[in-house]
């Protein structure tokens, strides 16, 4: 995985990378025009179900509407047609990522690959969204900073009140906890909270816009930092982009990771490209902002620096000087922003608002839980709080530990540097107290781009087909309906068997060539 300073800056692969693929020939043309097609009919279909199944306001506002609405009377119907849609669009990628996949004579082009996924994402960025409700407490909250109050005090229970309609659609763990986010996104939607006032479908709609931007220097930043670390751009856009994750959490759900990371690679790949004092100092305030909207973004600056030290020599006093020159950067960055919001210092509190969230998802708090249910069952009193601030503080030290390690290693050359970024954010993700399947995109993107190795693709590529349908589209669990789950379940299954039947022999089936797996490995 590694690659010299010289590489990376210059933008050219390794010496021992493949030969450039040649394009897909007329056969496989013909199976991408087929998985194209059956990818976009999933979407429509995931489409139309969010609209009865989605994480739609609660005043729905397409329920009284003829034929359109007509999904949000028929919940069952709509729930089926939502997972029918989620399986098509998984598949749908599985089969893309045939065409797709590093060590092919043979590739998908970017410019087919990006058509792809414009097809299957525009029926989910205009449909009502689907997964989670976090958008919901984006608006909330801005609502709060608009109102000149401190959304680091005050939760959108408190701060608009129970029957505020920005209030009644946030989700209910979330309802009374104070804003989890850094200063500048809040800063960002006090703005939108202007514009939008409590109209939830227009805040909502506009939110969407943000994070399609976001998405979009995401998309640029990509494919050229792929070639920097000899990764084919089709290959890492098929597995970061393209990835249901991504359409479902993004596109459709509109998390702030679409910003985090877009910011991210874009200031990576701008720092990379001006190579002058003046292009670092500007890439390091990009990552700060970055880091402002969402803290894991500020541990880009450690491997940016990296970068940066291998460049100037790599020698321990460049490591030394470009470490100095960042942390400046950093702290009038972060003090700007912190004067300029008007909330102090209250952003650092962010990092432990979501630990306030105890789930099973996490190993880290499902080690604490277990440990305090088994205190309870030996007789000792309910010790799980305690037993999750040891866990908390082990899975912190250990994400720390492998930071460093990566740091380390990517600064002697041993290791990508983008890598080891990616590596960080999976330890982070994965000894963290909480751990949504949207946190995968940390690190999954900066892995996608830097290596070809295939071990780590099958695993990526396996984790996602889970993962994207592990979270039920409503973006909640379902209580009061849970009759509704095997009928949805089992019509959608039906559904999908036949409409694979119906296309067998001809779709690319998934995983690596025999020779493929060889050559991406090298």
């Amino acid at each position: 995985m590694a690659a010299d300073a010289s590489g990376l800056d210059s933008g050219r692969a390794n010496e021992d990378d493949p030969a450039e693929p040649a394009p897909l020939d007329r056969a496989e043309r013909r199976q991408l025009d087929l998985v194209r097609r059956f990818g976009t009919t999933g979407s429509l279909v995931l489409a139309v179900g969010a609209i009865g199944a989605g994480a739609a306001p609660v005043d729905n506002p397409l329920s009284g509407v003829r034929l359109i609405g007509l999904p949000a009377r028929m919940p069952t119907v709509a729930m089926a047609c939502a997972w029918l849609g989620m399986l098509m669009i998984v598949i749908s990628w599985l089969w893309l990522g045939k065409l797709a996949w590093p060590g092919r004579d043979r590739l998908v082009t970017v410019t087919q690959l990006a058509r792809t996924v414009a097809m299957w994402a525009l029926p989910l960025a205009l449909a009502p969204p689907l997964f989670s409700r976090d958008m919901y407490a984006y608006l909330a909250q801005s609502e709060i900073a608009h109102r000149g109050l401190d959304p680091y005090v005050l939760s959108p229970l408190t701060g608009l009140g129970v029957d505020h309609p920005l209030t009644s659609n946030v989700n209910n763990i979330w309802r009374d906890t104070p804003a989890p986010y850094g200063p500048l996104f809040l800063m960002f939607g006090r703005v939108i909270s202007a514009v939008v006032g409590d109209n939830v479908v227009f805040g909502v709609l506009l939110w969407r816009v943000i994070m399609l931007t976001g998405l979009a220097l995401a998309i640029w930043a990509i494919p050229r930092l792929a070639r920097r670390c000899g990764v084919h751009a089709s290959c890492a856009l098929w597995l970061s982009v393209a990835n249901p994750i991504t359409l479902f959490h993004v596109v459709s759900g509109m998390h702030n990771e679409a910003l985090l990371v877009g910011i991210m690679l874009a200031a990576i790949e701008l720092g990379l490209r001006w190579k002058r004092v003046i292009g670092i100092v500007v890439a390091a305030v990009l990552l700060t902002i970055g880091g402002a909207i969402k803290p894991p973004g500020f541990i880009a600056l450690g491997f940016f620096g990296v970068h940066i030290a291998r460049r100037w020599g790599g020698r321990f006093s460049d490591l030394v000087k470009a470490a100095a020159l960042l942390t400046a950067v950093f702290l009038v960055t972060m003090t700007v922003i912190t004067v300029a919001s008007g909330w102090g210092l209250g952003w650092i509190e962010t990092y432990d608002v979501p630990n306030r969230l105890k789930t099973w998802l996490a190993p880290m708090s499902a080690v604490g839980m277990t440990g305090g249910g088994i205190s309870m069952l030996l007789g000792l009193g309910n010790h799980t709080d305690a037993v999750l601030v040891i866990t908390k503080i082990l899975g912190y030290g250990a994400a720390a530990a492998v930071c460093l390690r990566m740091l380390w290693l990517s600064f002697r050359g041993r290791i990508e540097p983008l890598a080891g970024l990616g590596i960080t954010f999976g330890a982070l993700a994965l000894f963290g107290p909480v751990l949504h399947p949207w946190y995968l995109l940390w690190a999954l993107v900066p892995l996608a781009l830097s290596t070809n190795d295939s071990r780590f693709r099958i695993a990526a590529t396996t984790i996602s087909a889970l993962v994207a349908l592990f979270v039920p589209p409503t973006g909640s669990g379902y209580e009061l309906r849970a009759y509704q789950i095997p009928l949805a379940v089992i019509a959608a299954l039906v559904a999908f068997a036949v409409l694979v039947w119906l296309v067998r022999g001809r779709v690319p089936w998934p995983g690596p060539t025999r020779s493929g797996a060889r050559r991406a490995t090298a």
